[in-house]
């Protein structure tokens, strides 16, 4: 009797993509916070440090969904994620307010999974 767990293909890849943005996050808006007094390449260079860990876990997960999503499936998860990730960044690290226009924005987005995973 086996008694490991087998997670769905998609909640691997909904995971690892959602580690894979909050690292996407910080390596893209992380430095307007804590290297804003820097050059713009010290930035970059740190930057591109974290997208290393971001490229580890989105290849994979994107290697993993491919198995029963199609790309613009998880091009739409992806997008998806980004937001949920950015929203939350915006207002607990980088101390700017929420907007209404994220809501309209998530909603967008919300379409967008529908259209993307609806039967023909």
């Amino acid at each position: 009797m086996n008694l490991s767990l087998q997670i769905p293909v998609v909640w691997q890849t909904v995971a690892l993509l959602t580690l894979s943005n909050v690292f996407m996050t910080f390596a893209w808006y992380a430095h307007l916070k804590n290297l804003n007094d820097r050059p713009w390449w010290v930035a970059a260079l740190a930057s591109w440090g974290i997208a290393l860990f971001e490229y580890l876990l989105q290849v994979p997960a994107n290697r993993i969904g491919h198995q029963e999503l199609s790309v613009a499936q998880l091009k739409i998860i992806q997008e998806a994620i980004a937001l949920a990730v950015f929203a939350p960044f915006v207002v607990f690290y980088l101390h700017e307010p929420l907007k209404l226009d994220y809501l309209w924005a998530a909603l967008c987005i919300l379409g967008a999974v529908y259209f993307i995973f609806r039967q023909p």
